[in-house]
């Protein structure tokens, strides 16, 4: 720590066992290894005073991303069980993170007190118990004593929806709920992107506590990580670098046809938390984008061919279909297998839009 010193209560920022930077909560920071940060977080080690205050301001609302925010179903009964406050700020939520280390199942970023001795393999959330009881509060609602070490682990999961993982053997699965239908829009908008050449995940038909949910496996492993394009876009602007250049130039086939089926199937839910990078761990460095993920949103605004505003096209203002269009002309329409009709027996009311959109598009559909 020789030329930093450090004024108030201090942290560690950790890539696995890895020290990426430390900082204290007056603003004073050491930057040890700048390419193992988190893509979403930016610190000065200069110590003026504005760079202090943007320290702070930074780290806080890094940590303050890594736990649930409080429009999420249950979330106040989550919070109630932890005995925590609901009303929170960025500080506040920040501190919630904190009791848990900032332990994710996205990345493996997590937060240790400056020279404590604590490991990876000690608080990571692939090797450390999940606590099954935790899946009731997040997905019903019910209120019990729990925690904070069981309850973490469904902290850093992102949505509106209840959601919670569920252990198995070889990993975690996601396990979704939902009104209005979101689990069946889910699992028939998975069933027909699954007819395209598009990196996915595959949501499944489950059950939880006697009621439909859709199923997925997690797509992180100690190896693989994923950040979110909103960290991307933040990564890019502290780095000089335009967002939409280093998207195309990392995958612009997996881009262009997250447009193709989100015209397709009407997901309107395609915010910069909702697609992003999968990073190698070993050097931290982005391989391609993520699968895309979250579809229990799907066909939003399907009343019509033009869809919803593109939430994808990097500040201009196009239709989902003018955006679909653009990437056919870019990669093609890439459909690898027929979509059948019997397919939308619990959704009906879709299918004569989706053959439309399919028309527009140059697709083929069984009757």
């Amino acid at each position: 720590m020789a030329g930093t010193v450090f004024h108030t209560a201090a942290y560690e920022i950790m890539h696995k066992d890895r020290v990426a930077a430390a900082i204290d909560r007056s603003g004073h920071c050491r930057i040890f290894s700048q390419s193992f940060m988190p893509y979403d977080l930016y610190l000065e080690e200069e110590g003026d005073v504005d760079s202090l205050v943007n320290n702070v301001t930074n780290f806080f609302y890094w940590c303050a991303g890594r736990v649930l925010t409080l429009d999420r179903m249950y979330a106040k009964e989550i919070l109630n069980s932890l005995g925590m406050r609901q009303a929170v700020t960025d500080r506040d939520r920040a501190g919630i993170a904190l009791t848990y280390r900032c332990a994710s199942l996205t990345d493996v970023f997590w937060v240790r007190d400056l020279g404590e001795d604590v490991r990876f393999g000690d608080v990571n959330l692939y090797e450390n118990h999940l606590d099954n009881t935790f899946m009731d509060i997040s997905l019903r609602g019910r209120q019990y004593t729990v925690t904070n070490q069981c309850l973490s682990r469904d902290l850093a999961t992102n949505g509106c929806f209840p959601k919670a993982w569920q252990r198995v053997d070889g990993g975690f699965r996601l396990l979704k709920d939902g009104g209005d239908n979101a689990v069946d829009r889910e699992l028939l908008a998975s069933r027909v992107c699954r007819c395209f050449a598009v990196d996915q995940v595959l949501y499944e038909e489950g059950y939880f506590d006697g009621q439909q949910v859709s199923v997925s496996d997690i797509m992180t492993t100690k190896e693989y990580s994923i950040a979110s394009m909103e960290a991307v876009e933040i990564y890019c602007q502290n780095h000089d670098q335009d967002v939409k250049a280093y998207v195309l130039g990392l995958d612009r086939h997996n881009y262009y046809m997250m447009n193709v089926v989100d015209y397709l199937v009407g997901n309107t839910d395609r915010h910069w938390g909702n697609w992003g990078v999968l990073v190698d761990n070993s050097d931290n460095r982005p391989l391609r984008l993520h699968d895309l993920m979250d579809l229990n949103r799907a066909f939003g605004a399907y009343d019509s061919l033009d869809g919803a505003n593109c939430q994808t096209a990097f500040g201009r203002r196009l239709t989902q279909k003018e955006a679909a269009l653009e990437a056919v002309g870019q990669v093609g329409l890439n459909q690898i297998r027929k979509v059948k009709k019997e397919w939308f027996s619990r959704l009906p009311q879709y299918y004569e839009m989706f053959v439309k959109r399919m028309e527009v598009l140059g697709g083929a559909v069984y009757g």
